[in-house]
């Protein structure tokens, strides 16, 4: 059981200890009507302490605010962060959807009185010792200078921003508030990537030399994300190569131990435009003569694939159309039925790209290239390193790397066993992400997904988008 030792002080001013078994499970259960108790816990909390390896004096435990309540804030992040009640404590939420706020505010058992679905109300004071930012890609920045402000420690979900400007304004509020901003770059965390950067240190396949990259989005992930979704219109978020490339920037960079020179890019929407739509669809699937015959049918994607995985309670994607718990065959009919992931695919206000490719040259030499493609049977990510003596092959829905050294015999390495350990998605990214979190936000080490570190790859998105823009035009990074 875990012993909390809490400072504060009592009516007098007079400075008082307590000490309190188990108080992190007991603080949730505080009702609204008990407020001058609960001022009281969120004080005492807020003032856990414990020793670090220098022997110091560290915060133990730390308060959030969850702003973006979606699959990313709420459902990932602050789902992680509500099992580590040792390590967070959820207090405040904010979202403008008010049955998103609802089903995260009882998830996260917050108090009414801390649910917000006003931005400026929530942003009038700090909620929190730590921020979460899920919202939009274009609130981003806004939101986490505001933050910066406030004196939150902020976990940042990616991409940062399309707009470079705001980059270099956002990295200098960084700079004068001298606070800790980690970007959820959660695949830099994940057992094979990390495994795969083991390997390629050890040099056992020489020198690294060039490395191809592909990322399979999924037929059906494009149609949900990128098609009907959130994600669709690069005005209103961003081009696909940031939103959902940067990871895969990130890796390459990364990999690369170099900062990158030169990019060039080609790609544009090449299906999902009106010009493609059967003769005689309708607008809406459940309204439309191809409803079981059409590869993007939303009552297949949907109502057919959740029967298919045992109409689980809760799983994404069909918790992002529909806020009920626990989900229903109703609810998500009723979802595809009004809303947007229920329109034709052909007909929707989607202008981000569903194929691209991507080639890079590094200040050290190496080469390379990533290729996005939206028409995939599957998902994940496959990347293959070749080196002087060698070549290693990564697959992430696998649970293998492969080392093919030339005139040896093939070794594979399995991590499964280590990615078990991660939790959560992105191949055990996503618990990786909050643990390193956490480490960062009791010692002073930096995050390998630090802002700073982050900003690099960012740049080579906006290059990259500018380069398919100008028709596959080669530009300089800086």
């Amino acid at each position: 059981m875990i012993i909390y030792y809490n400072k504060i002080g009592n009516k007098r001013g007079k400075v008082v200890f307590y000490k309190k078994q188990n108080i992190a499970a007991e603080y949730p259960f505080i009702s609204d009507n008990q407020p001058k108790r609960r001022r009281l816990a969120e004080r005492c909390f807020a003032k856990n302490k414990m020793k670090n390896k220098k022997g110091e004096i560290v915060q133990k435990r730390f308060t959030v605010a969850i702003i973006g309540c979606g699959s990313r804030g709420g459902e990932t992040y602050g789902r992680l962060m509500f099992n580590e009640k040792d390590k967070f404590f959820i207090t405040a939420v904010c979202d403008h959807n008010p049955e998103k706020l609802k089903k995260y505010g009882d998830v996260f058992e917050v108090p009414s009185s801390r649910r917000y679905l006003d931005e400026t109300e929530f942003f009038k004071e700090r909620r929190a010792d730590v921020l979460v930012i899920a919202t939009m890609d274009n609130d981003h920045v806004r939101q986490c200078i505001r933050a910066l402000e406030l004196g939150y420690d902020i976990l940042l979900e990616k991409p940062i921003t399309k707009d470079e400007k705001e980059c270099r304004l956002l990295l200098e509020a960084y700079r004068k508030y001298k606070k800790k901003v980690v970007v959820c770059h959660v695949l830099r965390y994940a057992p094979a990537y990390v495994k795969a950067k083991e390997i390629l240190d050890s040099k056992i396949c020489g020198d690294l030399v060039m490395i191809d990259s592909i990322e399979q989005v999924c037929y059906w992930h494009q149609a949900h994300s990128f098609v009907r979704g959130n994600w669709r219109n690069s005005t209103e978020s961003s081009p696909m190569i940031l939103q959902k490339c940067c990871h895969d920037l990130d890796l390459l960079q990364y990999y690369a131990c170099g900062k990158c020179v030169t990019i060039s890019s080609i790609g544009d929407l090449k299906h999902f435009r009106k010009e493609c739509k059967p003769e005689g669809a309708a607008s809406r699937c459940l309204q439309c003569k191809f409803v079981k015959s059409c590869t993007y049918s939303a009552e297949s994607i949907y109502v057919g694939n959740w029967k298919s995985i045992g109409m689980p309670d809760n799983a994404w994607p069909y918790n992002a159309i529909t806020p009920e718990y626990p989900l229903t065959e109703e609810a998500i009919r009723k979802a595809i039925e009004i809303g947007p992931y229920g329109r034709c695919v052909y007909e929707c206000d989607n202008d981000v790209v569903d194929h691209q490719i991507v080639t890079m040259t590094f200040d050290n030499g190496i080469k390379a290239n990533l290729r996005m493609t939206a028409f995939t049977a599957g998902g994940g990510r496959i990347m293959r390193f070749y080196c002087t003596d060698g070549q290693i092959d990564l697959q992430d829905v696998g649970e293998n790397l492969i080392v093919r050294r030339f005139n040896k015999p093939e070794e594979i390495v399995n991590v499964n066993d280590v990615a078990a350990e991660g939790g959560h998605n992105h191949g055990g990214g996503d618990g990786g992400l909050l643990r390193d979190f956490y480490k960062v936000l009791i010692s002073d080490e930096a995050s390998p997904t630090s802002l700073e570190a982050s900003l690099e790859s960012h740049l080579m998105a906006i290059r990259a988008e500018q380069s398919r823009k100008l028709g596959g035009e080669l530009l300089k990074i800086h």
